[in-house]
Order: structure tokens, then C-alpha cells, then sequence
């Protein structure tokens, strides 16, 4: 039987993090150590979901992936499939299986689950699952300082292993721990004799016993042990002790939660991330996430491990951050609080059937490419609502094939910073770039210290939100200096 497992990983972390500091400072009470990732004002989980899966897929071939799972509890949508936008953003085929996986904290093993059985029936070679959130919590809590936005993702298959799955175990279990309705904004939660007693104290030992049991593995087999931890993460080193194991096999969710916060449904999957960055071929990795119930994995790390080409993943995300000046604007990009709007005639409402025939070109990022003399050029969009019949450069005409620009990286040609447009974090930044190979175009800059702008500044492209309107997300790409 042929080997099925990871055979790659990928990882996001926005830019912002904010010092929850600033949360004592708003609020008076009691601030949590360290700080948490906040998502930009033109973030959500799709984007950062597509920024994880395309640091997985960095330097494998999009179309041989046969199907995309998106994990979340914080769709932007309550009827519409996002793993498709996320598709065709990522290049993938046509023909492959998408699915949102909702509704849970552990959304994101739910997927691992159903993806493993999809490869292991042989209907499919290669799943890639991408978990996301950016959850919210009531304004001046202590939940509010402890979650954090970010991504992760997985790719599962057969070829080119780096950490086979040896089993794994799920169970049930029916609580109001944490919950949001149909209408909430926040999270809400029971009180700690309930979420934590009854619930995640009780079920991930019993699922991570139950894994043990059905692989015939014990606690002195594992050289790490990745489990989400709950809204005490102090819980989760006492559960660790009950259940045998040794401190130092624990991935210390302390550190990530200290630097990032609580990441909802990507959080086991950042975590496992971060563990594969340092595992060794031969090591065992017991992975596990808790949510109304748990489900847990037995991996064991192939010596493909070491052929894994360069990923971002979790440690250079971190190594890459901005820190937030106040509380307010934190309030701003969430649209927690009304703000005085500026003094300018409405937008126009988002086309849906201009937005369905240029979708190649706003989602994917597609141009195209002179066959006579080599030369791309990418002027839609902002430029022009019409397509290109003639080469810029050698005037030939209708002899085009298509070409992508979604990871190609640029250089500012030029760019200007307006404190007069309409944004939630003035300047608006926009900049002509010169893209690396050719092509030439106009988009706005995010991610940026305005005073660090300047003309020769190598930029990267990133999926963004842009507009909003009539419960439709507007998506499209803009520059940022390059990470990491």
C-alpha cells in the first residue's frame, strides 16, 4: 500500500500585530502578556487562506492538485462557496472537488479527515486544505486580547511524502462552549466549570488516548505533540501532564499564543507548521484539535522532509511584523465603531456580470504575452475595461497567449500617497510597478510604511479585498514591500 500523508505546508501571518498593552490602555483591567496578530482592513479568511495555500504550493505545479477544502468559522459569506474564488485565484484546474468546511474550531482536522479518505479511496492524488479565521470577541474582554488572525495549509497525497499519517481517531462531543449565532458579531462562551472542565479537559485526553490505542503508540513515542490549546493556555499543559507527556515534547502553544494569539480553526495547523519546521526524518508527531469533540493524527516525519523546497511557513512570518500604533485603529479595520464617512459622491455598486467576465483577469491575475515578441502586459483593471488587441511594443495584433503575474515580483516606478481618498488607514498608497520580466501597471500598495515608500522599492503581489457592497466582496490584488 502506497504511503499517504503531508507532502507539503504553508503558513500566514499578517504584518500587524498589536501589543495587547494597548488593550490595559483602552480599557483599564488587566493586559495578557505579549502580543496578537491583527489582519489588515483589506483582510479576511479568504485572503489570508490564499496567502497560506500559495506559500504551500510555492514551488509545486497548481494543476495537480485534485481538490481544495477552505476551513473557517469566519466565512464572508453565509451563502456562497468561497473555496471556489480561492480556486481560480490559485490557478487551480477545473475539474477538482471544492469544499468550505464551517462551523467548527476544528474545521480545519475535519478537513485533514476527509481529505486523507478522498486520496486513500484513490479518487483523488493530491487535497490541498487551507484553514483560516479571524474571529471577534466583545470589545474590552480578555477573550478580545487573546485571539489572533492567521492561516495555515496542508497538501495531502501520495508522492514525495514528508510526513506519512500512521492513523488517527475522532470523536464526538455535544457542549455550548463557544458559539456564535446566526446573528452575532462575537463569539460567546460558557463559563470555564463548563468549557474547560467538562469539555476541553475531558475530550482531548480521551481522543489522544484513544489514538494511542488504536496505533499502538505510547506518550514516550512522540517526539512532538501538537494539540490546540483553549482560552487558558494553561490548560493545555496541565491536560499534556495528566496524559504523560514531557515538557519538552510539547510544542509550546504559550510562545505562538504569546506572538500571534488564538487562530480559531488554523490554529492545530499553524502549529503543526511550526513543528514540521523543525522535525527530523524518523520523528513521530501526534497532532490533534478540539471543537465539539476532537479528532487527533500519527505522523511519522520521511526523510523527503529534507527535500521540501524553501517555505515562509510560520517562523519567517513571524520574523516580518509591524507594530500597531493604537487601539483605535484596531476598532476601524473591524468595523467595530461608526466613523464620520468622507464628503464624496457614493461608489458605484459592484457589477456582478462585470466581475463574472473578468474574473481570469481580477481573481488570477492573468495578462498575456506577445508570441511574436515575447513582450506581457497587464492593463486591465484600473487602466482600461477593455481588452488588449495590440502588442505595446511590436504592434502586432490578436497573437497573445496568456500569462501570469501572480507571483512575479516588481519594482515602484512611481507612486504617490494621498491623504485626501477615502481609506482606513491613511495615506491611500498607489503605485505605478515595473514587473520583473515586463509589464507594467497601476495598483494599490498594502502592507506598507508610508515613510519607507519610495521609487525602486521591489514590491510582491497579495490578494486583497477592495470593496464591499450589497453583501458582495470585491477581490483583487495589490503590491506590498516583499516579506520575509
Amino acid at each position: 500500500m502506497s504511503m499517504i500523508g503531508i507532502t507539503s505546508y504553508g503558513a500566514y501571518i499578517p504584518w500587524h500585530r498589536m501589543d495587547r498593552q494597548l488593550f490595559l490602555k483602552a480599557w483599564g483591567g488587566f493586559a495578557i502578556p505579549g502580543e496578537r496578530a491583527v489582519a489588515y482592513y483589506d483582510e479576511d479568511s479568504v485572503t489570508m487562506a490564499v496567502a497560506a495555500a500559495m506559500d504551500c504550493l510555492s514551488d509545486i505545479d497548481p494543476h495537480t492538485v485534485d481538490g481544495l477544502l477552505f476551513a473557517t468559522t469566519t466565512s464572508p459569506y453565509k451563502e456562497k462557496l468561497c473555496s471556489a474564488t480561492m480556486a481560480l485565484t490559485l490557478r487551480l484546474r477545473r475539474d477538482l472537488r471544492t469544499a468550505d468546511i464551517t462551523s467548527s474550531l476544528r474545521s480545519g482536522t475535519t478537513a485533514v479527515g476527509l481529505a486523507l479518505d478522498a486520496v486513500a479511496s484513490g479518487r483523488s492524488d493530491s487535497i490541498l486544505i487551507t484553514a483560516s479565521d479571524m474571529r471577534l470577541a466583545p470589545p474590552s474582554g480578555m477573550t478580545e486580547q487573546a485571539l489572533g488572525d492567521g492561516a495555515g495549509a496542508l497538501l495531502l497525497g501520495k508522492d514525495n511524502v514528508i510526513a506519512e499519517v500512521l492513523g488517527s481517531y475522532s470523536i464526538s462531543d455535544e457542549l455550548a462552549a463557544t458559539w456564535r449565532g446566526e446573528s452575532d458579531t462575537f463569539i460567546r462562551s460558557w463559563e470555564d466549570r463548563m468549557t474547560m472542565d467538562e469539555s476541553y479537559s475531558k475530550v482531548m485526553p480521551e481522543v489522544i488516548t484513544g489514538l494511542m490505542k488504536r496505533c499502538g503508540l505510547s506518550q514516550k513515542d512522540f517526539a512532538s505533540v501538537v494539540f490546540d490549546p483553549p482560552s487558558d493556555v494553561r490548560r493545555h499543559g496541565r491536560v499534556a501532564g495528566e496524559l504523560g507527556f514531557e515538557p519538552a515534547q510539547l510544542l509550546d502553544p504559550g510562545s505562538i499564543f504569546m506572538t500571534v494569539g488564538l487562530l480559531g480553526s488554523a490554529m492545530s495547523i499553524v502549529m503543526l507548521v511550526a513543528a514540521l519546521e523543525q522535525a527530523k526524518p524518523g520523528d513521530k508527531i501526534l497532532f490533534a484539535s478540539y471543537g465539539n469533540g476532537a479528532d487527533a493524527f500519527a505522523l511519522q516525519v520521511t526523510d523527503a522532509i529534507q527535500n521540501l523546497g524553501e517555505r515562509r511557513g510560520f517562523k519567517r512570518h513571524i520574523e516580518s511584523k509591524r507594530m500597531m500604533r493604537s487601539y483605535n485603529d484596531y476598532l476601524r479595520w473591524r468595523d467595530i465603531v461608526p466613523l464620520d464617512q468622507a464628503r464624496r459622491p457614493d461608489r458605484g455598486h459592484i457589477s456582478v456580470a462585470a466581475n463574472w467576465r473578468e474574473r481570469y483577469v481580477d481573481l488570477g491575475l492573468w495578462g498575456i504575452k506577445c508570441r511574436q515578441c515575447g513582450t506581457p502586459q497587464y492593463d486591465y483593471g484600473a487602466m482600461t475595461t477593455a481588452p488588449v488587441r495590440v502588442c505595446a511594443v511590436c504592434q502586432a495584433v490578436d497573437d497573445f497567449e496568456d500569462y501570469n503575474f501572480a507571483r512575479r515580483t516588481a519594482t515602484v516606478f512611481s507612486y504617490t500617497q494621498d491623504m485626501l481618498s477615502p481609506s482606513l488607514d491613511p495615506p491611500a498608497s498607489v503605485a505605478m510597478i515595473d514587473f520583473k520580466g515586463g509589464g507594467r501597471s497601476l495598483f494599490d500598495l498594502t502592507d506598507r510604511d508610508p515613510d519607507q515608500v519610495e521609487v525602486g522599492m521591489e514590491v510582491e503581489m497579495t490578494f486583497r479585498k477592495v470593496f464591499f457592497d450589497r453583501g458582495l466582496n470585491n477581490y483583487f490584488w495589490k503590491a506590498r514591500p516583499i516579506r520575509c
